[in-house]
């Protein structure tokens, strides 16, 4: 069972894992986050594009347990330091142990570059304020959005229920057992708590076990977390494990992502389609509660985190490249206002590659559906998902898709798109309705109809904005 004090070593203790993680918030050139996703020519070989996903070690404990150093250095955006310093404060507010969290959202990362709000607009929205969120949140004020990574979610919620009752809904009163079976049985395994203020901030947190948060990464089954870093966030508190899994997501979403276009494209293309996965079959994109073009203002006000994220996975794939000059000048990854041109290979094998590496519980989804689409008899088909089961260890059956994933990477490229959209959608919709309708029990009524009111709020804004556009 973990307690507080280990908790404080996570993050305080000056052991080497840590010093290690402190040096991720500073400036770093191009060159080092490319290299930080690849590791050196010694440890790979031509016939794998990443060797570190072949057989990962979702139990590792320690960051030096990692394929290699710096491994997943990529995953850490750099932000404000002062805001940074705010945010990691407000994790030592809640005595129960995080094991990992990261902020995320327009009020840490700003979809737009309206800089009109005042000093009195943020403290309408956060009632203390320090000067490091008014600096941060100059584009509008945005309550702050944090994931919590926890070990043993009854365990958590029993402390956190006595430290911070009124956080709770009326759930409350049947016990820490009734709220952890809600969190972990319902939805997507994530339990929130909107319109908290802690330290004059205002705040929403949500749960999650740190189980089903890897589980979720590395295999898709959700996609309701893994959607949501795959795009910049600002990690608070790392774990190995989470990292781990993380960058089997990352590298996942950009395969999804090369699937689903042509063979070239822009860099804004390719982030918008990694973007847009979490959004194919989230409730509130089908109804008015969220502004139509958010895909759209989390890529143009944030590409150089992008960059960050993805431009090392990019260099580690050997079926994609940069075909743009400006890419040679080593300052291009700091360049907002330039858009680089990418290529990839259409070779029916090596996208048959990327097929067969897709996360588990989604590929075998897209592979049901081909089955089909194909007619493959029911035996046929057992037969073909045996021989290229994934615990065959010492095997390169994992690294190498074969005939049956060749014909889907040869699909027509509209059927192909149409297939994987569906199994993206199937993967999301149910747990995110679900975890729309649980708000109503974690949350209660009123702070869930104040949530939906601002988010309706956000659709008429951004219909108004869309509007607009088209009449110029």
């Amino acid at each position: 069972m973990y307690s507080s004090a280990s908790n404080a070593s996570t993050d305080s203790k000056p052991t080497k894992d840590n010093a290690a993680n402190r040096k991720l918030d500073e400036k770093t050139s191009p060159t080092s986050h490319a290299q930080a996703a690849k590791p050196s020519p010694s440890t790979t070989s031509e016939s794998t594009d990443t060797y570190w996903e072949d057989e990962p070690n979702y139990d590792i404990e320690k960051f030096t347990d990692l394929p290699y150093t710096n491994f997943g250095v990529n995953q850490h955006m750099i932000i404000d330091r002062e805001f940074k310093e705010v945010m990691r404060q407000l994790l030592w507010k809640f005595r129960a142990p995080i094991r990992y969290a990261f902020a995320y959202g327009s009020g840490v990362f700003p979809q737009s570059k309206n800089n009109t709000a005042t000093e009195a607009d943020i403290r309408a929205i956060h009632p203390k304020a320090p000067t490091a969120v008014v600096k941060a949140q100059t584009g509008g004020p945005k309550m702050i959005d944090f994931i919590f990574g926890v070990g043993h979610t009854q365990h958590w919620h029993s402390l956190n229920m006595r430290q911070y009752p009124e956080h709770y809904s009326a759930l409350r009163s049947l016990g820490s057992g009734a709220v952890s079976h809600v969190q972990d049985k319902w939805g997507a395994g994530v339990y929130f708590h909107p319109y908290i203020t802690v330290e004059g901030v205002m705040i929403k947190y949500g749960v999650v076990n740190i189980e089903t948060l890897c589980r979720d990464l590395s295999e898709w089954d959700t996609l309701y977390l893994a959607g949501r870093l795959h795009k910049p966030v600002k990690i608070l508190r790392d774990n190995p494990r989470v990292r781990l899994a993380n960058q089997v997501n990352l590298i996942s979403a950009l395969r999804t992502a090369l699937l689903l276009l042509p063979e070239s494209f822009t860099e804004q293309q390719l982030f918008a389609t990694i973007a847009n996965i979490s959004y194919l079959g989230d409730l509130r994109m089908a109804f008015p509660t969220e502004d139509p073009k958010k895909v759209s203002n989390i890529v143009n006000n944030n590409m150089v985190n992008f960059r960050r994220l993805y431009v090392p996975l990019i260099d580690s794939l050997p079926n994609v490249r940069f075909v743009d000059s400006k890419c040679n000048d080593p300052e291009w990854i700091y360049d907002a206002n330039t858009t680089a041109s990418l290529q990839q290979d259409m070779d029916p094998f090596k996208r048959g590659n990327m097929v067969r590496r897709l996360p588990k519980s989604f590929r075998s989804k897209l592979y049901f559906e081909y089955q089909k689409k194909f007619q493959i008899p029911r035996l046929e088909f057992n037969r073909m998902m045996e021989e290229s089961n994934d615990d065959d260890i010492g095997s390169f059956k994992k690294q190498q898709g074969g005939g049956f994933e060749q014909r889907i990477a040869q699909d027509s490229p509209e059927d192909l798109r149409n297939n994987i959209r569906g199994v993206i959608k199937n993967t999301i919709s149910w747990p995110s309705t679900s975890q729309s309708i649980k708000a109503i029990l974690t949350a209660g009524i009123g702070r869930s109809a104040k949530y939906l009111g601002e988010k309706r709020a956000k659709y008429q804004k951004g219909k108004m904005s869309t509007t607009e556009d088209k009449k110029e």
